[in-house]
């Protein structure tokens, strides 16, 4: 799990991506307007569309904005037509990465993504070269401040978690997909407050970043591929030791 923790840590220290709050309504939107294209409009019949819709709602998003990309994924409203696709390479070090697109030009999204691995000493590679080694989880970040572990356990195991996790700074709540709207429903009517919560490709095992010059090369990819457009997600395998971390911050 520290692939994803390590770099959503350090997203959340640096504020390179969660400070810039018109991609995150952007993205959002992309988020809302795909899920209800593909399980219509209803949030209470569409579970991907009830989660993307609960998270801009945390975000603050003014409800005609999802209103609108609702209607927009429904054909009410006419709107550009987003294709999933989901790239996977290398990065520095061996790291493996997964970049989750939304876009209505494949060859525009490629043709910023592939370059961006290149650059870095990586390589984009074919369909399934990486994806193996992550699987797909429900995962809901919770600040170890803000609850003791045993009530946070009780309450995310009674919803139908699979598992609580504790990492340095945080709690991981981890759930299978199916029942991650499910469980973040009762966590949030419990009071309980979100670093992050999100359908997320969690590493199976981690490769550790111990050189310091790669890992500056790896945390700019990461940071390369967050900024482009079409990008709605960065999954990847890494972890930075702290040392290192204090040296190139």
């Amino acid at each position: 799990m520290s692939g994803h923790s390590k770099w959503a840590n350090i997203k959340r220290r640096k504020g390179a991506v969660d400070a810039k709050r018109g991609k995150i309504f952007t993205r959002l939107i992309k988020e809302i307007t795909v899920a209800a294209r593909l399980g219509g409009g209803d949030p209470l019949g569409n579970p991907r569309l009830r989660s993307a819709v609960a998270t801009a709602k945390t975000v603050n998003m003014p409800k005609d904005n999802i209103d609108r990309a609702i209607k927009k994924g429904t054909g009410e409203l006419e709107g550009a037509v987003y294709e999933e696709i989901t790239y996977e390479g290398y990065g520095p070090g061996g790291v493996a990465i997964l970049v989750e697109c939304m876009t209505d030009n494949k060859n525009r999204t490629v043709g910023e993504v592939r370059p961006a691995f290149t650059k870095s000493g990586g390589n984009l590679g074919e369909f399934g070269c990486v994806s193996y080694m992550f699987d797909k989880k429900g995962l809901i970040l919770v600040d170890k401040k803000t609850i003791d572990e045993e009530k946070l356990m009780e309450l995310a195991l009674e919803a139908g978690a699979d598992d609580v996790v504790e990492e340095e700074a945080e709690f991981q709540v981890l759930t299978s997909p199916e029942e991650f709207a499910a469980v973040r429903e009762k966590l949030e009517s419990q009071g309980i407050v979100f670093l992050d919560a999100s359908l997320s490709m969690v590493p199976q095992n981690v490769v550790e970043v111990n050189d310091e010059g790669v890992a500056k090369r790896l945390l700019k990819l990461m940071e390369t591929l967050e900024d482009c457009d079409d990008v709605q997600n960065v999954h990847a395998n890494f972890d930075i030791p702290d040392e290192i971390m204090e040296k190139i911050s």
